[in-house]
Formats: structure tokens, C-alpha cells, sequence
């Protein structure tokens, strides 16, 4: 007797899948055979992949605490290795006279006019000397908490943003010791800290005992008042803050050329290491710091002024 019709019907489907797919789908050998195991595998893998992703792309709500503790640990970092690098006082001399001549050659060596002119107003000068020595650190730190209590989602980011910044600007003092303006042996530069007595500096004074003087390239004057400014411009919402973060920077790069502090092309360098620093951070979060969410979990905010070509993808 032959076999009902259903039965052979299904036992010919069976047959034609087998035959196509090389398995009988009516069977579960998931758990069985090695490819299934590493089909598996593989699904794990991705679902990770992607919780890393989108946790990358929606950064949690940062801890203080943490934050306190790796802020001050950096700092301590930064402080203790900048100061650890050999102040090679002959090769940074030989170091700020390339960077003279070559600014000479270039047509742009007016920091010494610019530092004469300047040192002739006394209180403008003063004024300027404790501009470099207080709110290089003041500010940096007012744009953090600020970042940390108004706008969460993007705060790991840009504080991505600084570290990787400065750990560069680290690898420039150590390769490239450079004697600032105002310690050049032949460059005619006034050491205004010293002439007009103001304190507070690291530059000059007791303070230059503790800290390396040959540490001027990059300026991380430049680099952190450019990481200040960028960020007040883009995530304010009062068009007069938003000009205060733009100015700040440019009255920045006037104080340490009017203080003989650096020159133009260490300015150059902190830019050089800022953009590094952004370019980090976009290929850790997947996009760029001003586009993420404001609140950890939100939607991007499409509407921040960022050129549309910062939207193109990177892939990490």
C-alpha cells in the first residue's frame, strides 16, 4: 500500500529543502553542530557590539565623584610629567631660535614688537600677567562643571576632548623643549611677571622653581582657551555668551604673546593637538561632541550650528 498523500507530500518538501539548504529545517541543530554554535556565537558577539555602540553614542549620566577623582588624578598626571621632562636648557634655547627665524622667514615675528608695546601701559600688562596665571585654570574648570551639570550626555565626551589634548601636548615638552620668548638669551624679549612683580605665575618668580620653563610647545594656553571657547559657543544658548566663548580665545592668544610666554606657531601647535583631540573623541563616540544628546538616553540635538560636513561618518 503506498503512503497517504499528505505524508509523501511533506516528505518531498523535506527533501527539496534538505537538498537546497544542505540541512533539514525541521530539525533544530543549533546546539548540536559546530555551526550552529558559532552562528550563535556570532549573534552574541553583534548584540554586544551594538550595546557598546549605542552606549558610546548615549554616554550615561557621569558619577562626581569619579569625575572629581580622575580630574585631580589627571591633573597630578599631567603636572608631575610635564615637570619631569629634562629641561634641556641648550637644546630648547637652539629649539626658540628655529622657531624665530623661521617666523622671521615667514614675515609673522612681531611678538617682540607686540610685547614692547604692550609692556609700556602698565596696568594693561598687569592685568594681562594674572589673565595667564588664573584663568587658564579658572575657566577650564568653570566649563566643566558646567558641561557636567547642564549638559550630561556630552560631558564624557568633551572631557574626552581636553585629555587626549593635553597627554599630546605631553609628547610635545618632552620632544620638543622650547625656550618661551621672554628666556631667549638674544631675543630682546621682556619678562613682564619679573619687571612688574605680579604673582601668581608659574612663569616667573618662585613658582618657575617647580615648574619646567621649557614646556612651551604646544601652548596648552591655546588649546584649552580653544576647547572653552568651542564649546561655549556651541552649546549656549545666549547669543552674548556664545561671543564671550569666541572672544576668549582670541584675548588668549594676545595675553601670551603680549607676556613673551610663546610664540605664534606654539599657539599653532595647541590647535594642531586640539584637533586630535576631536577627531579621538569622534571615532570613540561615533559622532561628534556637540551632536550628542544633551541628557544621557535623549535624542542628537540636529539643530546645534555645526558645518554640515562634520556630520559625514566616521568609521572607527
Amino acid at each position: 500500500m503506498g503512503e497517504p498523500t499528505e505524508i509523501q507530500t511533506a516528505g518531498a518538501d523535506r527533501a527539496d529543502r534538505t537538498a537546497r539548504d544542505g540541512s533539514d529545517p525541521g530539525t533544530d541543530h543549533t546546539a548540536r553542530t559546530p555551526g550552529g554554535a558559532t552562528r550563535a556565537a556570532r549573534s552574541r558577539s553583534a548584540a554586544l557590539r551594538g550595546r557598546v555602540r549605542e552606549q558610546r553614542r548615549t554616554p550615561r549620566r557621569p558619577r562626581l565623584v569619579f569625575e572629581l577623582a580622575l580630574i585631580g588624578l589627571s591633573y597630578w598626571l599631567y603636572s608631575l610629567v610635564r615637570n619631569a621632562v629634562p629641561e634641556q636648557a641648550a637644546i630648547a634655547q637652539k629649539h626658540a631660535s628655529w622657531v624665530w627665524d623661521f617666523e622671521h622667514a615667514l614675515g609673522i615675528a612681531v611678538e617682540r614688537s607686540i610685547n614692547h608695546g604692550v609692556n609700556s601701559v602698565t596696568w594693561l600688562i598687569v592685568g594681562m600677567n594674572y589673565y595667564y596665571a588664573t584663568l587658564h585654570f579658572i575657566v577650564t574648570i568653570g566649563v566643566l562643571v558646567w558641561l557636567y551639570r547642564s549638559h550630561p550626555g556630552r560631558y564624557a565626551a568633551a572631557r574626552t576632548v581636553l585629555f587626549v589634548t593635553t597627554g599630546i601636548a605631553l609628547v610635545g615638552f618632552y620632544c620638543f623643549p622650547l625656550a618661551p620668548p621672554r628666556l631667549m638669551h638674544d631675543g630682546g624679549f621682556i619678562d613682564t611677571v619679573s619687571v612688574h612683580h605680579t604673582w601668581g605665575s608659574m612663569a616667573s618668580g618662585a613658582g618657575a622653581q617647580v615648574s619646567n620653563q621649557f614646556a612651551a610647545m604646544p601652548s596648552m594656553h591655546i588649546g584649552w582657551s580653544m576647547w572653552c571657547g568651542l564649546t561655549i559657543f556651541f552649546l549656549a544658548r545666549r547669543p552674548w555668551v556664545r561671543a564671550l566663548g569666541l572672544a576668549y580665545p582670541l584675548v588668549t592668544l594676545s595675553v601670551i604673546i603680549s607676556t613673551a610666554n610663546h610664540f605664534w606657531l606654539d599657539a599653532v601647535g595647541g590647535e594642531i593637538c586640539l584637533a586630535v583631540g576631536f577627531l579621538a573623541a569622534r571615532l570613540i563616540y561615533h559622532t561628534w561632541t556637540y551632536r550628542l544628546p544633551r541628557q544621557p538616553g535623549g535624542p542628537a540635538e540636529r539643530e546645534l550650528t555645526v558645518p554640515v560636513q562634520w556630520d559625514t561618518k566616521v568609521s572607527a
